[in-house]
């Protein structure tokens, strides 16, 4: 997780794509359905980051040498704040095969959802190449 954590931290997400497995499954807090595959996950995480402001790690749960992790974050949206945790499971080479997302509380939620929305589509329609989830 550190190499995760420290591409994050120091906003250096143009490498978050080599820390994914080629088929990284994402669980959206705000999608019914997974997100799946390496550009589509770093895309979302690349996202995400454009929405949430002053954003920390405030924990890490989990040994280094263990497959699943926790990473609890705060951050802002807008005058909100917003809570979450990052839940992630390593693969046998260290990579990302699993990426859980849960945040709180419910209006930041709320907030977080309309912002990702219209971002979303945009990236989406920017990249038609990116295959999208099923209904």
């Amino acid at each position: 997780m550190l190499a995760f954590r420290r591409a994050v931290e120091a906003r250096e997400l143009e490498q978050i794509g080599e820390l994914l497995t080629e088929d990284v499954v994402f669980h959206s807090p705000i999608a019914f359905r997974p997100y799946r595959g390496r550009e589509m996950v770093a895309r979302i995480i690349n996202l995400v980051a454009t929405i949430l402001e002053d954003f920390t790690f405030q924990r890490e749960i989990g040994a280094e040498s263990d497959d699943d992790h926790a990473l609890v974050f705060g951050a802002r949206i807008g005058d909100l704040s917003i809570q979450g945790c990052d839940f992630v499971h390593t693969d046998a080479e260290g990579l990302i095969d699993e990426f859980t997302v849960m945040l709180r509380p419910l209006r930041a939620v709320h907030a977080f959802e309309d912002q990702m929305k219209v971002r979303f589509a945009a990236a989406m329609a920017a990249a038609p190449d990116i295959p999208k989830p099923a209904e």
